[in-house]
């Protein structure tokens, strides 16, 4: 069984967060979700309370295949800000694992570290500017080797079944698609 980390921060989208964990459940990933706040529970950007799985700094990254930064502001400032979020973001892509960022995440988070470096990438149109080293993709999704970003909260389904094709195969992901009623691919 594959397993991920979806960060959470307060400010974060929570739909973004949300379909990532639900849509990866789904189709037998074990996610959890990781807060890199002080505490385990966020207030969304919508104001929505949102009760992460553990904190992020008490996580063990050796076994996990994906990791995963959802949109929204201040929430992907606050992931970027986070130590533990931008080392698991720098190992996971040394490594060969998959990274994953939807919205302003690409470009606030991943793209100051480099991880987008020659990488094809998208983000929220105000935001694409910001994508430094990336090959900008004008589409929902962009995928480039192990690096997997979305446009917003409205390529949120097809991001995460990107997300779920790659860990754990395509037909896993149509069948998702197909349960939730999702015309994908």
């Amino acid at each position: 069984m594959s397993k991920a980390v979806v960060f959470f921060a307060d400010g974060m989208e929570e739909c973004e967060a949300l379909l990532v964990v639900d849509l990866l459940r789904r189709g037998g990933v074990e996610v959890t979700t990781a807060s890199v706040m002080e505490d385990r529970q966020i207030m969304s950007s919508h104001k929505v309370p949102v009760l992460a799985d553990a904190l992020a700094g008490e996580l063990d990254y050796t076994q996990v295949d994906l990791v995963v930064y959802p949109g929204g502001i201040p929430g992907s400032n606050h992931l970027a800000e986070s130590q533990t979020a931008t080392q698991a973001a720098r190992d996971f892509a040394a490594q060969g694992k998959y990274v994953g960022a939807v919205c302003a995440a690409p470009a606030v988070v991943l793209a100051p570290l480099g991880v987008l470096e020659g990488k094809q990438a998208t983000s929220y149109p105000s935001f694409q500017d910001q994508l430094t080293g990336a090959v900008k993709k004008d589409q929902p999704v962009a995928v480039d080797g192990k690096i997997i970003t979305g446009r917003a909260l409205g390529a949120g389904i097809p991001f995460a079944l990107e997300l779920l094709a790659a860990l754990e195969g395509r037909e896993t992901a149509r069948k998702v698609a197909q349960a939730i009623v999702y015309d994908w691919e």
